[in-house]
């Protein structure tokens, strides 16, 4: 203790960075962020057994989604002109103001606004802290680094759905929220204290016209997504408006970036095929990711009738893959190479779906767990070689833009996959319920009542089944998407080219 104590008081005094405190902080912070995905899903079915508003439940997840997209790449510029750690600093206290609002939201309307401010703040936080990372770092330590920041994604993604389960069944649902408060204060104490930086006075523009307008265009996309076929018809006038507003603005987003000083997504490394095909995947892969850790928790609760500890336990097998997976991934990748890692990946993305469109409430959480342990090996092994892939076939000076091409991506993925695959559940449901009952009293909100036990016991036996059915027959449809994103995602791998550019271009790597 009195060595840590000596340690951050010599790097205050001499304004040093201490690297291995900077790098602990760090960790805690990407944990904090991390842990978010995985314990707010476990969590969610009995957030809507107490709020409410079954139909707006996808929401909760796209709008930290959409908002963490959107701001990604609009701090990772800010991180260029006013240094690492104001910018780090900035992101973790929004993301902490919105974790204590989520905390005390009272209806899902509030939850889905305070989940935005949370999104926006988790924006800065992960690409900032890969950021520093590689500031502090040499390319040949950052190697080395990287099994750190792999575990911190595998510890999280165990710990999330426990602590979702034990959170919702012994304390309270907020506690999901709030947990994040001291995690969040311990990573801004180290960054702040122990972080020292020389900041670069040169002026860079900012693409804040990028920013809106992709803001808008994906927006109305999922709302588009969420609400056609549930309050709207696919036909209907607010619909379309919606759909032509989405396409105008995305064009004229690309008009844009094309003239940009400085870009909020440089369209040119989109020319190298292993940038656009590893990206394209990371966006499907991330509708797969959200449709399993979104959905697969209302199934077990709802249907098999599970508690949530065991349904975060479904969730779990998928983060034991995934950590294993990926440290294999780096040492296949340099004995087979990107594309016959990628093709292994992409098999165990079309098992883990198969599995789920087999599955039925007799098989048990068992089973829906057998799935998601392969689409955590299908995560490990794609995720961990398309970064490697990416950051090969660039020069230093490119390879923060190109990494965080594909975390947008992957972000971006598991917002619309969340809009979606929201959307399908919503108007299968509906659907269903509507074809199999004429009582105005049995709607697709009632479906609230199967993910909280006492209200699940209440229901009268026929209007139980009724649901349990019309749910499971809507989650079929919503692992047959799944089941498209995956075959999509192998497709597009077998395109991939063997090499990934060269590593001479390491040498430009610099150090100070």
């Amino acid at each position: 203790m009195k060595s840590l104590t000596n340690q951050i008081s010599y790097s205050i005094r001499k304004k040093e960075t201490n690297r291995p405190l900077v790098l602990g902080a760090i960790i805690i912070g990407m944990f904090m962020a991390a842990i978010e995905g995985t314990i707010v899903s476990t969590a969610m079915p009995g957030i809507v057994g107490d709020l409410g508003g079954f139909s707006t439940f996808s929401w909760v997840f796209s709008a930290y989604l959409l908002m963490s997209a959107i701001t990604v790449l609009i701090f990772g510029k800010l991180s260029d002109l006013f240094g690492r750690k104001p910018i780090y600093t900035i992101g973790v206290v929004i993301f902490l103001i919105g974790s204590l609002l989520c905390g005390f939201a009272e209806s899902m309307e509030a939850l889905i606004l305070f989940r935005l401010i949370q999104g926006i703040g988790a924006g800065a936080v992960q690409p900032i802290a890969l950021t520093i990372v590689g500031d502090m770092y040499t390319m040949e330590e950052r190697a080395k680094i990287q099994g750190y920041l792999a575990s911190v994604w595998g510890i999280s993604a165990i710990a999330g759905p426990a602590l979702g389960g034990v959170f919702v069944q012994y304390l309270d649902w907020a506690w999901v929220f709030w947990m994040n408060i001291p995690l969040g204060i311990l990573s801004l104490v180290g960054i702040v204290l122990l972080l020292h930086e020389s900041i670069d006075k040169e002026r860079k523009s900012i693409d804040y016209a990028g920013a809106a307008l992709l803001l808008v265009s994906i927006s109305a996309l999922m709302v588009v997504l969420i609400e056609g076929g549930v309050h709207w018809a696919w036909t209907s006038a607010p619909i379309l408006m919606l759909v032509s507003i989405s396409i105008v603005a995305m064009v004229l987003f690309f008009r844009v970036e094309r003239r940009a000083k400085e870009p909020l997504m440089p369209l040119g490394i989109w020319r190298d095929p292993v940038i656009a095909i590893s990206n394209s995947v990371t966006f499907t892969t991330g509708m797969i990711l959200i449709g399993v850790s979104s959905f697969l928790p209302t199934f077990v609760q709802g249907v098999m009738e599970e508690p949530p500890i065991i349904a975060g336990f479904t969730l779990t097998t998928m983060s034991i893959g995934w950590p294993i997976a990926s440290t294999i991934a780096g040492k296949l990748v340099i004995k087979i190479g990107f594309r016959v890692t990628s093709v292994l990946g992409g098999i165990g993305l079309i098992s883990g779906s198969a599995i789920y469109l087999l599955m039925t409430p007799a098989l048990g959480p068992i089973f829906a767990g057998v799935g998601s342990f392969f689409i955590g090996v299908g995560m490990g092994l794609t995720s961990t070689t398309f970064i490697v892939a990416i950051q090969s076939a660039v020069s230093w000076k490119q390879r923060g833009i190109a990494t965080a091409s594909n975390m947008f991506m992957r972000t971006l993925g598991s917002a619309v996959g969340a809009a979606l695959l929201g959307g399908i559940l919503n108007s299968r449901l509906q659907k269903y319920l509507a074809n199999h009952t004429s009582s105005d009293e049995v709607n697709i909100n009632t479906a609230n009542q199967l993910l909280d036990e006492a209200k699940r016991k209440s229901l009268d036996p026929t209007v139980l089944e009724l649901l349990q059915s019309g749910l499971t027959t809507s989650l079929k449809w919503v692992y047959g998407g799944v089941a498209v994103f995956a075959l999509i995602s192998f497709v597009l791998v077998l395109f991939l080219p063997k090499k990934a550019g060269s590593t001479s271009e390491e040498k430009e790597f610099h150090h100070e």
